[in-house]
């Protein structure tokens, strides 16, 4: 791990700005499938980013992403984070989220139900759609595996919260920590061609561990016999879609869709897969991985989000063009946070 390029490469601007920048590249594609996608850009390697009214514009990917990192900063803002003051203030950004004239992005039901239900006063466990283990729990979880000086359970604890709100399935909550994860590790220096093996053994260590402090009685709303029995079931589901990655990760053909290999990312485990596949195929060529992921037949773009955050946490914020970054909508805000957690 070398520790001065990674205090200086800006880690954090770089994770969030490739995730927006993810995000807009995938937004026009979402929906189709490649040879639509294929006939309305040409060659895939040559997708340039939309750009309309002189900005790249994002979906409820990065408008989600940056409430949370909203939410985190009230948070640590009032002390060290903790499950009760990181739940209020996410909570209150996505309802202003819900309630925004700007969630106008074709945003999921999931989020949208639940968001709806978390205006009020109920416990945010009643607000949480149980059953639901959609990608918009870990598209927008990025943030938490940026702030540093954080102990692992607290990223951890922060990252299945985040996702519980709105998502209460174990495999969102599995998902969303290890996506967090994997942002955290590729900050820090981390060799990419180790970090699905690293991923592993984080999910075998932490499978029967249920944060109950920062989710308290969630898993009683699960037809789940236990707490135990709950987590595990998220846990595996990442686990057998991670040996599923590790198997291909290095035969994989980049001409070929990566949903063909790890799923079309429409659910938490698939979405974490394919986005961080995407990234592996062009560890080191990040316009090439975000181009791949926005050229899928599935949730193109949380998948190019998610791979924008990984290249962007690994390489840094040197990583985008200068006329990409300084186009993508939301520009200031995302800086804003990049400089506040790479200080």
């Amino acid at each position: 791990m070398n520790l001065a390029r990674t205090a200086t490469k800006q880690a954090a601007t770089g994770s969030l700005i490739g995730l927006a920048l993810g995000d807009a590249l995938g937004f026009p594609t979402e929906f189709n499938d490649v040879p639509s996608i294929l006939a309305k850009v040409g060659p895939w390697r040559e997708m340039a980013l939309p750009i309309r009214n002189r900005k790249a514009y994002v979906t409820d990917d990065t408008q989600m992403t940056l409430a949370f990192a909203r939410g985190i900063r009230t948070a640590m803002d009032r002390g060290v984070l903790a499950p009760g003051r990181l739940a209020r203030p996410v909570r209150a950004e996505f309802v202003d989220w819900y309630h925004s004239p700007e969630n106008n992005r074709a945003p999921g039901n999931t989020c949208l139900r639940a968001c709806g239900l978390l205006d009020g006063d109920r416990p945010w466990q009643d607000a949480s759609q149980i059953h639901s283990k959609g990608c918009g729990a870990n598209m927008r979880v990025t943030p938490i595996g940026l702030v540093p000086g954080l102990s692992e359970e607290q990223r951890a604890g922060a990252a299945q919260l985040q996702a519980a709100l709105t998502h209460g399935h174990p495999t969102a909550l599995a998902a969303s920590d290890l996506t967090a994860r994997a942002v955290y590790l590729l900050a820090q220096g981390v060799d990419p061609a180790g970090l699905v093996g690293q991923l592993r053994s984080y999910a075998y260590e932490n499978r029967s561990r249920y944060h109950e402090n920062w989710l308290g009685d969630l898993w009683t709303r699960s037809q789940d016999p236990s707490a135990l029995a709950f987590v595990q079931r998220g846990w595996d589901e990442c686990l057998a879609v991670l040996e599923r990655l590790d198997a291909v990760q290095r035969t994989a053909d980049p001409e070929l869709d990566p949903c063909e290999y790890t799923g079309d990312g429409w659910i938490a485990e698939e979405a974490l897969a394919t986005g961080l596949l995407c990234f592996l195929l062009f560890p080191d060529e990040p316009l090439t991985a975000l181009r791949r992921a926005a050229c899928t037949r599935g949730d193109s773009d949380s998948i190019a989000a998610l791979a924008g955050a990984f290249a962007g946490a690994h390489l840094g914020a040197d990583a985008w063009p200068k006329e990409w970054a300084e186009s993508v909508e939301y520009r200031s805000d995302l800086l804003t946070f990049g400089a506040l957690w790479d200080a």
